[in-house]
Order: structure tokens, then sequence, then C-alpha cells
């Protein structure tokens, strides 16, 4: 629904100052005019008729251009990817790396190694030159072909490092953090009157950038979680009144636990962050499920649930990014279930499982596989157009330019009054 505090100035997307005097070196008439004037509604429900100005609010779509704001036989794109691991990396890599080289003929395309680490003076000569070559069968591999890293560096001398290697476009592939960061390496390159654009590509396993309604890798997540639910089933079926217990992904969003469970049919209880832990009620529901004659339960639970609980009698611990330092709520329900079921006299067998590491390391499937390859040729038609200070979003079925300060501005949840949380209540206890 429409935040009625936005409006459509918060959603335009900013250009490098300058015309685009440079043909493109794609075929004109596989240049979409159409894409770039059409916008993509971010309201996709009517509420009112005539239509208020709020619900017509639009974001921007990226696309060729038939002239470019760069040069290409001058131009050097970077490419950054920080944080966690997740599915697609690689493809992303890939995809921003041809389309650069083959689509646009651009003359160097440099991998920052190490996350924003390799942006520094000190580690800036690990930069690696990517080559079609190099860049070849990545996709089919999980992880990263550029490392990551955590945490913030000197934002004057990541920008000193980008004027060495003459770089004309950073995309910055990374969740909330990495974006955050690269709005503050916008803004200094904005006060030294820099002609270089920086474009996010939004990669957040838990899928919770804000206006940004599928990020990459989610969906790869999503599936091989319901291969550890349904093993957790078979397990739990096999034991006397078993437990299955699965701890998945999801630090602030429960969106990887609640849409496995969906697909998997076979979790009998779905813990989300946005739901503070009841533990008295948790377990009543396990008794009652076997006091019922039902001969095993499956718990699924994200990975943020309980953290107020947890951290009840401890001083809170941050990582190199400023993020809270999760305590682990697998392993205390693995231990507290069982010492609450024993006092009430319930007999039980409980088998815990966490892929998180295992799903983090996967290869996009091809779902997702595909998504990357668009993000990030999207990715390269945006910049090469001359847009700035953007992250290639997804919304209403269209790719869209969405400003990083927009994508940022609040973690994206499970909202709890959804009909997605709706359909996880009706199939569980």
């Amino acid at each position: 629904m429409i935040t009625t505090k936005l409006d459509q100035k918060d959603f335009n997307i900013e250009t490098l100052p300058g015309e685009n005097k440079y043909p493109t070196t794609i075929a004109k008439d596989k240049c979409s005019h159409e894409r770039l004037v059409s916008k993509v509604l971010y309201n996709n429900m009517v509420f009112s008729e005539p239509l208020t100005e709020s619900e017509l609010i639009t974001f921007e779509r990226p696309a060729p251009s038939t002239m470019l704001h760069f040069n290409p036989e001058e131009t050097n794109l970077g490419i950054v990817t920080c944080g966690g691991l997740c599915p697609g990396l690689n493809a992303v890599i890939r995809a921003i790396t041809l389309s650069g080289l083959s689509t646009y003929k651009v003359k160097n395309v440099y991998g920052f190694r190490f996350g924003y680490q390799g942006l520094t003076s000190k580690f800036h000569k690990h930069t690696v030159t990517l080559t079609p070559q190099m860049v070849d069968f990545i996709h089919e591999q999980g992880g990263t072909i550029l490392s990551s890293s955590r945490g913030g560096q000197d934002i004057k001398d990541m920008v000193d490092t980008l004027v060495k290697f003459n770089i004309s476009v950073l995309f910055t592939v990374g969740g909330d953090g990495t974006q955050k960061g690269a709005m503050a390496i916008y803004e200094e390159i904005k006060r030294r009157k820099l002609d270089i654009s920086i474009i996010g590509i939004p990669k957040t396993i838990d899928n919770d950038l804000s206006f940004i309604y599928r990020t990459f890798g989610f969906y790869t997540a999503v599936e091989e979680a319901v291969v550890a639910i349904n093993d957790a089933h078979t397990e739990a079926k096999g034991a006397d009144n078993g437990i299955g217990l699965v701890k998945l992904m999801g630090r602030h969003s429960g969106a990887i636990a609640a849409h496995a469970t969906l697909a998997s049919g076979n979790a009998n209880v779905c813990l989300i962050p946005e739901i503070p832990l009841d533990l008295d009620n948790l377990c009543g529901k396990i008794k009652k499920r076997f006091d019922d004659g039902k001969d095993h339960v499956v718990v699924v639970v994200a990975e943020g649930v309980g953290q107020d609980v947890l951290y009840q009698n401890k001083k809170q611990e941050f990582d190199a990014s400023g993020n809270l330092k999760l305590q682990d709520i697998g392993l205390f329900l693995k231990e507290e279930i069982p010492a609450r079921l024993k006092k009430t006299g319930t007999r039980h067998t409980i088998r815990y499982i966490d892929p998180s590491y295992m799903i983090r390391a996967k290869p996009a499937n091809a779902n997702d596989s595909s998504f990357c390859l668009r993000l990030g040729n999207n990715a390269v038609h945006a910049a090469m157009s001359g847009k700035t200070n953007c992250i290639i979003g997804y919304w209403n079925q269209h790719f869209t330019l969405t400003p990083i300060k927009l994508a940022v501005s609040e973690k994206k949840g499970v909202d709890v009054n959804s009909t997605l949380w709706q359909a996880v209540e009706e199939i569980t206890i």
C-alpha cells in the first residue's frame, strides 16, 4: 500500500551532469524508446477513483539508450561484491562483464576483490581484469570469484582508487550495508565533481530491501530450505514423537522461513522475527499435537527469532558492519524445547538441522540465474546512459530503477497481516 509520506521526488533517479553524446554500440532497433519513457506504477491496486496523486507514483525503467553518457572506448567498469555469500553472485559478475565487454565494447571491466576492502589503497593491488574467458562458466559455481568481506572502509581512500583505475562506473553488489556504503561513495564523488556512476545490484538472501519486490538468490534459498524441511520431516517421522527443528536464514525478515513453509507443506510451526518468541505457546502447541495422537512435529525458525530472549542477560555484540551478532536460536530451542517437554512428562526425540551455510554457497537455480543475467544487463544499460545513485529493482513484474536512499530507508519484513502470512497460519498449528 502507498505510504502517504512519499511523493514522486523520492522515486526520481539522478543522472550524471552533461549530455549523452556518444552513439550506442547496440543496434538502434534494440534500443527501446518505450522502456525509456514508460514508467512502472508503485501502487498495483486502485483504492479510489479518480486516482489520487499518491497512487500515480512511478519508478523509472532501465533500458538501452541510443546515445550514451560514456564513450565505450574509454570506459572502465568496476565490480565489487560485499557481505555474505548468496546464490547468484557469480552470475551477476558474469552478466555485467559480458554486457560491458561484448555488448558495449567498453575498455576494461575490473573486479575489486574482498568487498570494499579491495577498493582501499592497501588492497587494490589484488584487483583483477575480468575477461569473457574468465567468467565463461562461473555462473555454474556458488560463491563469488571476487571474494567478499564485511565492514566499512575509508570513503575518500576508496574514491581515490576509483580515480586511480579511471573507473567510469562502479557496480556495488550487496545488501543494506553495501548500498549505504555505495551512497556514501556517491556523495564523495559528487563532492569532487567526478564523472563516475554508482549502480547497485540488490544482493540480500533474506529479500529485505525496501521498494524492491525480489532480490537475487532468494528463490534458490527457498528451494534449498524446502529440502532441509523435508529431511527434518523424514527424521521426525522416523522417531518416537519426533521433533524436526530447522533453522533458516532471516535476520530481520522471516521471508525464507514463510515461503519455505508454504512450499514444503511439511512444517507444523513457523517462527519469524516479526513475531515475538513465546516459548510457553510454542511448547504448548507441540505438547497438544502429541496429546492429540500425532506422532511428529516439524518446527521452522528464522535465525533472527528471539534475540531479545537470548540477549536477556548478555551484553549485545556487533560485527564489522555494525550488525547485531545473532545468538543461535536453533541451538537454544534444541535444548529448551526438550527441557520444557520433559517437565510435562511428554516423551519426544529431537533432530536439529541448520543448512544455512550450505544454502548460501549454492549456485543459483535456473530461475535466479536468469534473473541475475537480466539484473546485470539492466545495470549496464542504466550506467552507460548516465544514471547514478540507484539500484536495479524489480516491481510489478518489471525491472526498475530504485534510488538507493529509498531502498535502504527501512528493512522489509513479512507483513503479519498479509495474505502470505495468512496462508502460513492456515497450514500450521
